[in-house]
């Protein structure tokens, strides 16, 4: 979540305890020129040094065609941080710059070389820009399609997030500045994604296959993770906002979950114990960036403001429910 002017993304975080990132390679593809390419906030006049010259923003959801062809730059859906700042060009991701880069791009690197697929990996980056690689699939944005609302799906949350803390439990944190911590209570060292938001997970063929925008990563657990993706994925909202398939069906769907993660059960019960406390940390983030003045945030927040609090009483009346669920 960059670019918000508040604590919850706090300037770049350039330097380790041990001194200065050096700068990355330059990525040439296609004839485009190595990035970082100006975009964001006092972005300056097109056309952009990007081939022929990109369109002036904001980008269609779609490709522009002639003269890119393949790679065409578009705009990816969803985000609220860096809405409408994502963009896609071929293979390739263009976007801005993690707010803790340093320390993004070491976890990320520690990813693609401990052999885990399910996190795109860094090609160049630059103090505006980072581009990644394309991950082929399609975020889980809102409305959420059908395939990703079945208990398949649901499991193969569970098994991607699995993946991904076996593959960072021997990624050292130490050394680096990382965003905003998670309580204490819920921290053991891993590295955990700390954003497991629908439109943060790559689908295909109706499966969790990545996860996306490591911005808020940092280390916390992988009950934190756990109980973020639950909230979204059971999910643990009261019925009268729940309008699919997944209607009724909370705690089944949070115990399916919970167990398809291969958690123990003491770490299972911890999760529903973490539920309260990871909704007040999500949307702590979210209220405080819309105040600032993010209108990413603030128009998020207008429209999930009611059924985000009927979500958290539901969660404090059904405490129970969920911990004879997490058995």
């Amino acid at each position: 979540m960059a670019l918000s002017p508040t604590r919850v993304s706090p300037e770049p975080c350039s330097v380790t305890l041990g001194g200065t990132i050096p700068p990355r390679p330059p990525l040439l593809m296609g004839g485009l020129p190595a990035p970082p390419y100006p975009l964001g906030e006092g972005l300056p006049a097109p056309p952009y040094p990007l081939g022929e010259g990109l369109p002036a923003p904001p980008y269609p959801p779609g490709p522009l065609g002639p003269p890119w062809g393949a790679y065409s730059p578009h705009a990816l859906l969803g985000g609220t941080a860096n809405r409408g700042l994502v963009i896609r060009v071929g293979d390739t991701v263009l976007r801005p710059a993690a707010p803790c880069r340093p320390a993004t791009h070491a976890l990320l690197d520690h990813l693609s070389a401990a052999g885990f697929d399910g996190a795109p990996r860094v090609l160049a980056a630059g103090p505006v820009t980072e581009t990644l690689t394309y991950i082929d699939g399609h975020a889980a944005v809102p409305p959420l399609a059908d395939a990703t609302l079945t208990d398949t799906a649901l499991v193969s949350v569970a098994d991607l997030l699995r993946r991904y803390h076996l593959a960072v439990a021997s990624f050292d944190p130490a050394g680096y500045q990382w965003p905003r911590p998670i309580p204490a209570r819920f921290r053991t060292g891993l590295v955990s994604h700390n954003d497991v938001h629908p439109a943060n997970l790559v689908f295909r063929d109706g499966r969790a296959v990545a996860l996306i925008d490591f911005d808020l990563a940092g280390p916390g657990s992988a009950i934190w993770d756990f109980a973020a993706a639950a909230r979204y994925w059971a999910p643990l909202q009261d019925d009268q906002d729940i309008a699919d398939s997944r209607h009724g069906r909370a705690l089944e769907r949070f115990r399916i979950f919970l167990h398809a993660g291969g958690l123990r059960r003491a770490d299972r019960r911890r999760v529903a114990e973490a539920v309260v406390a990871n909704h007040d940390w999500t949307y702590a983030i979210v209220t405080e960036a819309a105040a600032a003045g993010h209108q990413g945030f603030a128009d998020h927040w207008r429209m999930v403001a009611e059924p985000t609090a009927r979500a958290r009483r539901w969660c404090q009346r059904h405490q129970r429910d969920l911990l004879a669920a997490a058995r």
